[in-house]
């Protein structure tokens, strides 16, 4: 991508183009930035931060390993060949006193980072324009003679109340009117007739400000609510009138940044409120897997409402005599073999990277059958352009394989060998069974899976102690490495697996298993966890107790669980 802005020639000759990009970071939600957002922090050289979250942001989003300090994390890196790359991280938002800076101060941090003439971007809170610094910023950029442009932001202002359940405008309510009360002397006679007041900054004086409104005339009864940290999974909405809100806030003991809506609009959360209601809300989720393949399934816990934190416990390698997947690879070009079976997406993945080794395409599978243990897996052949002519039909799994794969027919197969191209510690039922039917296997080990590095002494204590309230087991060697490297969860944790293998590897080491996919894949996994949070949080309501999480309480023991 490349950003283009007037360049000026001086009698010392050209000079570097000097650019900023003014991006608003949205409300706190990763998943509002705005496709232009994450284009030009992707391509961005020095990214300055407004708020100490916005580096781990933009870490997250860039997948850039986090910062190491001390010297053992320096080795942990190193070993495990990782080296922290991606921008340069300045903060734009607090001096190193950990004071707030001025607008004027913001101004010549951002000055300074221009003028080195690398791709720089100013992540700002919100919407650059909207009761943010950035008018002043960019105004300072002109007046060095400094290009900029500005990328508008989702504002807290109405994406707060918005995840509240709180809707500024109805048909019947369709006038807002939007005040920032820091450090201001507000008339509020002049606004006790309008009929929704959204207030910013308001949290410390919320007392004064519901006095004055009822001194103006303004009923006591007014509904108000107050959302701190609105969008994220630890949002917090209080509702109260005018005549209860600052003493409920103080109870509460709510803290900024908040979002006051005040008005009849309020009345309607109660219908609509939907985000702190989905049923993993605020729920810290372990997710131990491949970095490769936790994605999709962090993807869709999160979309519960939960708080998913991957940690990884397998590295994929590949074998150490790579000699057996070439003789192998060779013989289904040469004709060798009449089926070949996937068993995992990591399989394609090996077979795949050999072809283009080799520069091979999938014409070489031409006249050679295909099986994929599942759906997933027939879906990542599919993306290479071959289609399985087998999938299990019921159980997604070698044992559903199995039972839909055809024994060998001297008549209709030509040839009785089946290349079967799997993990190092990949189980022996299949082959047994495929034997059973007739048929010669080349069990070929296509990849390795190996142990990681214990994840960071905080992540182990969290776990060892349940402040984790649920970890999802795709697959029995996570249950066994997670295990290994940081020991086992706690009693209070809720442990959910992808299927009977995994939960039986579960049990025996002594985990109670809670929640089992009704079929082998992450997206019914995290559905199946999130039907038990449903259930568990109606349970809760329907006994008139306070809707808390796993982690907040602290049985003795387990209870019995099913598994379904």
């Amino acid at each position: 991508m490349t950003n283009t802005a007037s360049s000026t020639t001086s009698t010392s000759g050209p000079r570097q183009t000097r650019w900023v990009s003014f991006v608003g970071a949205g409300p706190g939600d990763p998943d509002l930035l705005t496709v232009r957002a994450v284009e030009l922090l992707k391509d961005a050289e020095i990214v300055i931060t407004e708020l100490p979250e916005h580096e781990t942001m933009v870490r997250g989003l860039l997948g850039l390993v986090e910062p190491v300090e001390t010297e053992a994390e320096v080795a942990e890196v190193v070993a495990a060949m990782v080296v922290p790359e991606g921008p340069v991280f300045v903060d734009g938002g607090f001096g190193e006193d950990g004071q707030p800076l001025t607008h004027a101060s913001r101004a010549k941090v951002v000055i300074k980072q221009a003028k080195t003439g690398k791709r720089v971007v100013r992540l700002m809170a919100g919407d650059p324009f909207l009761y943010a610094s950035g008018p002043e910023e960019a105004q300072a950029c002109a007046k060095a003679e400094i290009g900029f442009e500005v990328v508008p932001g989702v504002s807290s202002l109405n994406a707060v109340p918005a995840y509240a359940g709180i809707p500024l405008t109805t048909k019947n309510h369709r006038e807002i009117t939007v005040l920032s009360c820091s450090g201001a002397s507000i008339n509020w006679a002049d606004y006790v007739h309008r009929p929704t007041l959204v207030l910013l900054s308001a949290v410390g004086t919320i007392t004064e400000i519901a006095r004055d409104l009822i001194a103006a005339g303004r009923s006591p009864e007014t509904p108000v609510a107050m959302t701190r940290t609105g969008t994220v999974t630890t949002q917090q909405t209080l509702v109260s009138t005018l005549a209860t809100i600052g003493a409920d806030a103080r109870a509460a003991r709510m803290e900024a940044p908040a979002v006051t809506v005040v008005g009849p609009v309020v009345d309607l959360r109660e219908q609509l409120s939907w985000f702190e209601n989905k049923p993993l809300f605020g729920w810290r989720v372990l997710v131990p897997r491949t970095k490769e393949q936790a994605a999709s399934l962090s993807m869709r816990l999160r979309s519960f409402g939960s708080e998913p934190e991957e940690v990884p416990t397998i590295s994929v390698e590949p074998p150490r005599n790579p000699q057996q997947m070439d003789k192998a690879v060779r013989g289904l070009v040469e004709g060798r073999y009449e089926w070949i079976a996937f068993t995992s997406v990591n399989a394609v993945r090996a077979v795949r990277e050999k072809f283009e080794e080799y520069g091979l395409d999938a014409r070489a599978f031409s006249g050679l059958k295909i099986a994929a243990v599942g759906e997933k897996t027939a879906a990542s052949l599919l993306d290479w352009g071959l289609r399985a002519d087998l999938v299990p039909s019921g159980e997604q799994s070698a044992r559903g394989l199995l039972e839909d794969w055809p024994p060998f027919d001297e008549l209709l197969d030509p040839i009785n060998r089946v290349f079967l191209p799997r993990a190092d510690i990949a189980t022996e039922n299949l082959v047994a069974g495929l034997i059973d039917l007739g048929w010669e296997v080349d069990d070929v080990t296509a990849y390795r899976t190996v142990r990681a590095a214990p994840p960071p002494a905080p992540t182990r204590e969290a776990i060892k102690s349940g402040k984790f309230d649920a970890v999802v087991f795709t697959s029995s060697s996570t249950v066994r490495n997670l295990v290994g490297i940081a020991g086992k969860p706690h009693t209070s944790t809720i442990i959910a697996v992808i299927g009977p293998a995994t939960a039986k590897t579960a049990e025996e080491h002594g985990l109670r298993v809670d929640v089992m996919a009704p079929h082998p894949s992450v997206e019914e996994l995290a559905e199946a966890l999130a039907d038990f949070g449903a259930a568990r949080r109606a349970s809760l309501i329907e006994a008139g107790a306070p809707v808390t999480k796993p982690s907040e309480r602290r049985p003795a023991g387990r209870r019995r669980a099913s598994s379904k």
